[in-house]
C-alpha cells in the first residue's frame, strides 16, 4: 500500500500537468483550424 501511495504521489503532478496542457493546446489548436477554414474560403471568394 505504502508503494501504491508514493507511485501516485510522484506520477499525480506530472500527470496533472500533462492534462493541462493538452487542454490548452487542445484549444490553441482548434483556434487554428477554424482560421485556416476561413483562410481557405476567403481564398475561394477571391477567386
Amino acid at each position: 500500500m505504502d508503494n501504491i501511495s508514493t507511485m501516485i504521489a510522484n506520477l499525480g503532478f506530472p500527470i496533472a500537468i500533462s492534462m493541462y496542457l493538452l487542454i490548452r493546446i487542445e484549444a490553441k489548436m482548434q483556434g487554428l483550424t477554424d482560421s485556416i477554414n476561413e483562410l481557405s474560403k476567403n481564398i475561394l471568394n477571391i477567386r
